[in-house]
């Protein structure tokens, strides 16, 4: 079975957009909870434009009874700022993201050769502080070695590529780039993670054993406003292989 961690992101952008606090973030990711889910995810951006930090404290206190069982997962680009939100919460993973402060989106992986030295000394203080350390990295799985060397507990497979390639109906080399990274990086021990644009089409392909959970926001938020949140949630576990 692979987990799923549902970010929640997209919720927070739409509340923003108002200043009546609705959509309810903490709301939405309790019935995410109440639905199964394994985890939640949120990535607080130096923008603030849609995860704040009053959201990073409301769900961890939302998650307190549920935890470990249930993970909290931290993504962002290690800046001062978020290390220090990251060990004042102590979630259970953090996934560092290499990106820039006006990106808009997560659409690369982090560069080892050139970025390696600084990721290393991150993870170690990560794990320091009895926090899983993942990288997000792009579906190569010559880059997987250097994942393990930097010391990293795992990785986050970019699937950005493979699911605009599954869009197009032409994937097929899209996917045994993110099959073979997945498979290298689970030989070394890393643990095997996936997200960026994943959906009840796209997703199946890429549930194999050695998969352990997948992080979706973007796509889960917009089948929500025609499946409705409870029944996306539903079909969402239902990809990654669970049972009702």
């Amino acid at each position: 079975m692979v987990r799923l961690s549902v970010n929640l992101n997209k919720i927070a952008l739409l509340r923003n957009s108002r200043h009546t606090g609705v959509p309810d973030v903490a709301g939405f990711g309790k019935l995410a909870l109440e639905a199964g889910v394994q985890g939640l995810t949120v990535h607080p951006r130096p923008d603030a434009r849609h995860i704040r930090t009053s959201d990073v404290h409301a769900l961890a206190e939302l998650m307190a009874p549920v935890r470990p069982g249930v993970e909290y997962n931290m993504e962002g680009r290690p800046t001062r700022e978020f290390l220090a939100l990251v060990e004042e919460v102590r979630p259970e993973q953090c996934t560092l993201v290499p990106d820039a402060p006006d990106a808009f989106t997560s659409d690369r992986g982090w560069d080892l050769a050139r970025e390696g030295a600084h990721v290393r000394e991150v993870l170690a203080r990560l794990k320091g502080q009895g926090i899983r350390a993942i990288l997000f990295m792009d579906p190569d799985a010559a880059q997987m070695d250097g994942a393990a060397e930097v010391g990293a507990d795992g990785v986050e497979l970019y699937t950005g590529t493979y699911a605009e390639a599954f869009r197009k109906g032409d994937h097929g080399k899209a996917l045994a780039d993110v099959l073979a990274a997945g498979e290298r990086a689970h030989a070394l021990g890393l643990v095997v993670n996936a997200g960026h644009d994943l959906n009840t089409l796209n997703l199946p392909p890429i549930v194999k054993p050695w998969l352990r959970e997948v992080s979706i926001g973007h796509e889960l938020t917009a089948d929500a406003l025609v499946w409705g949140w409870a029944e996306t949630l539903r079909r969402y576990r239902a990809a990654c292989g669970q049972a009702a």
